[in-house]
């Protein structure tokens, strides 16, 4: 469905667009791509009623700033007339709707997964173990949403939301995984964590030995580095930026064009 009002004309919002670009062509270069499915978004700058998402149809190294759609809450492409709507997954809209539609400045931007590591570890009945330096890199800020089916259905973004509460990652059990954060930045440098320790665990289990737990003091103090690493006072990774940088370095070498 169209909804044909005034598409977002500013600098920020071009912005966005960039970098939501960015993480899906970064997406296709990890590996993480669904060929055509799986979504990721941002909320139009200066508003809550909006958000920019990959169109259904282009593969993820094919999207580029102008390809992006805005669309509103309840899933209506904005669009001008005379300009292509593109086609919206409807899946995404129960999912970065109802995320988008709270209005958290933590929750700028959602990132959303069916990745190989991350899907499996969503079939394990212990989840995310923290037997690894990564998964204690997310462990203490990671949730679950039980599998209800194909997320088509309205009703699910509540239960989805109350299960996500104050956390910024989220096991989609039987599924996949999503990461939030202020900027695409952020929510980015969490998924990579994330999907790279359920690829850790993954290659662990894979080698058939007992896997060596971790002391919970341990545990306890790790997650509370972990806070401290990744804060916005970090001289480590503060919100994920100098990540961010050197991942557009890398789209500028190797799949460029993002930015048109």
């Amino acid at each position: 469905m169209t909804n044909h009002q005034t598409l977002t004309v500013s600098d920020a919002a071009w912005n966005d667009r960039v970098d939501l670009a960015a993480a899906c062509r970064l997406t296709h270069l990890f590996g993480w791509t669904d060929l055509l499915a799986t979504h990721i978004s941002i909320r139009v700058p200066g508003r809550n009623d909006r958000y920019f998402v990959n169109p259904l149809g282009l593969l993820f190294e094919e999207i580029d700033a102008s390809s992006v759609l805005e669309v509103d809450l309840e899933g209506r492409v904005i669009t001008e007339k005379g300009r292509g709507a593109g086609d919206l997954n409807p899946a995404g809209t129960v999912i970065h709707g109802a995320i988008h539609a709270t209005g958290s400045p933590e929750a700028e931007a959602v990132v959303h997964l069916h990745a190989k590591d991350g899907v499996a570890v969503s079939c394990q009945e212990a989840g995310l173990l923290p037997i690894t330096q990564m998964a204690l890199m997310v462990y203490g800020d990671l949730a679950y949403h039980d599998f209800q089916g194909v997320v088509l259905d309205q009703e699910e973004r509540q239960s989805l939301l109350h299960d996500l509460g104050d956390k910024h990652n989220l096991i989609l059990r039987n599924h996949g995984t999503l990461s939030i954060g202020r900027t695409m930045a952020e929510a980015f440098g969490r998924i990579w964590r994330l999907e790279r320790a359920c690829r850790f665990q993954r290659a662990a289990q894979s080698a058939g030995a007992p896997l060596r737990k971790l002391p919970q003091s341990v545990i306890a103090r790790t997650l509370k580095q972990a806070q401290a690493i990744t804060n916005d006072q970090s001289r480590f990774f503060p919100a994920g930026k100098r990540e961010w940088a050197a991942h557009l370095r890398r789209l500028d070498r190797e799949l460029p064009g993002f930015r048109h």
